[in-house]
């Protein structure tokens, strides 16, 4: 097994999330990541797995849900918002299912369990668990020999705290434990390896405006932010070499319409930025390795900013560093958004779409979901549609399942309650 196994491994897991062939084909390909030709330069982080909605309701709308109304999936999308699930809903929880990447491995999956408990004067716990499955990988040693198998996984253990500190405003906070084990505590080349952990903070908040006219139907609007997974770098072995966390902000907008008594139409949209260093552009040699420069002991960047600093000036400095400029840092930011139809508290029709600029990953996709709604049993499911054929994300499909206990009979709005 090769010396930079390790290494390959934690960025291997990104392409299965941000799939573009151009980061593995090309003239001008200089680094993973990066094809200077194409004008690719992918961010990279640790642990991609935290960035995965893990829920059908908001998978079937693009993956959006920093301002959707709260439901027990809401300590992935914004913690601040369980704080507005109606107290007659004392305690919910969800289970949640994806096969992931089925047109490219064939046994990578990922579950998600997650729970609510409504506390007096308009608070809110919870807690989750998420567990992430790379299938089975055989490993080799230099000369392509067989050493044996593995089957790399990952998981992570949030709880979260939320109160309301008005009629219209709440504040949230979640932490998280990481673990990550890639390579089963093999021994590459003198390295040691072990299991990558870290500790995780999420910060949010959350607005929902009182009743406005939209035409002549009565409406909120909401407003959400979350930035997540702040904390220390992941270290997979003995090396000193440690990786970002995929620390992210995530900012969105709703607004929600009652049309009558019975039906509702929401719209979500999110904007989305990871807030770490983007890889410059580094001198290369004639063999296309990077050029070092012998005062420092580093590579000669030729465009962009040193990406080897701590987590805390990555994040003030992922908004200035991108080689390209201000075109480029705008590239960074992902966009989804969707809509939610209801009838009745008791069904939902959902799509939704997500981009992601071909320059950083290239995700392109729609969604389409529905929900059912049985008293306190509700089951929701998503389907991911690429634009672009032979994509490994095509035949996605999320599934929930989910109970609220203590629900007002009276309560119509499902996005309110869901």
């Amino acid at each position: 097994m090769k010396a930079s196994v390790i290494k390959n491994i934690v960025l291997i897991v990104t392409p299965l999330l941000a799939f573009n062939q151009n980061l593995f084909a090309g003239n001008g390909t200089t680094l993973l990541g990066q094809n200077l030709a194409a004008n690719v330069n992918v961010v990279t982080t640790a642990v991609p797995f935290l960035l995965i909605g893990p829920d059908a309701r908001a998978g079937g709308m693009g993956d959006a849900g920093a301002a959707s109304m709260p439901d027990a999936n809401s300590i992935h999308w914004n913690p601040s918002k369980l704080a507005f699930i109606p107290d007659s809903d004392k305690m919910g929880f969800s289970v949640s299912y994806a096969p992931w990447l089925r047109q490219l491995v064939p046994d990578i999956n990922l579950s998600y369990l997650s729970f609510y408990y409504k506390l007096p004067n308009h608070q809110a716990i919870a807690a989750s668990l998420r567990y992430f499955s790379l299938g089975n990988i055989e490993f080799t040693d230099n000369n392509g020999v067989t050493i044996g198998n593995f089957n790399p996984n990952e998981l992570a253990f949030d709880v979260a705290y939320s109160r309301q500190l008005s009629d219209n405003f709440s504040a949230g906070m979640a932490a998280r434990y990481i673990y990550s084990n890639l390579t089963g505590a093999s021994a590459v080349s003198g390295v040691y390896t072990h299991p990558g952990q870290s500790l995780g903070v999420d910060i949010s908040s959350f607005y929902k405006s009182n009743e406005v006219t939209v035409g002549d139907k009565k409406s909120t609007y909401a407003i959400g932010i979350d930035i997540s997974n702040l904390g220390p770098k992941i270290s997979y072995s003995n090396s000193g070499e440690a990786d970002f966390l995929p620390t992210n902000l995530r900012l969105g907008g709703a607004l929600n319409m009652e049309l009558d008594k019975y039906n509702r139409l929401s719209f979500i949209v999110d904007a989305i930025k990871l807030l770490v260093p983007t890889p410059p552009y580094y001198l290369l040699n004639s063999s296309g390795s990077p050029v070092i420069n012998p005062s420092t002991g580093l590579p000669v960047i030729t465009a962009g900013q040193n990406p080897n600093v701590g987590p805390a000036q990555g994040i003030f400095q992922s908004f200035t560093d991108a080689p390209g400029g201000g075109v480029e840092e705008f590239h960074e930011i992902d966009w989804s958004g969707g809509m939610e139809y209801t009838y009745d508290n008791q069904f939902a029709a959902r799509a939704g779409f997500f981009y992601e600029s071909p320059t950083k990953g290239g995700r392109e996709y729609f969604t389409m979901g529905a929900g059912f709604r049985l008293t306190t049993l509700y089951i929701d499911a998503a389907y991911l549609i690429p634009i672009s054929q032979q994509n490994p994300l095509q035949n996605t499909l999320r599934i929930s399942l989910g109970f609220n206990f203590g629900k007002s009979k009276g309560n119509k709005a499902p996005t309110d309650a869901n």
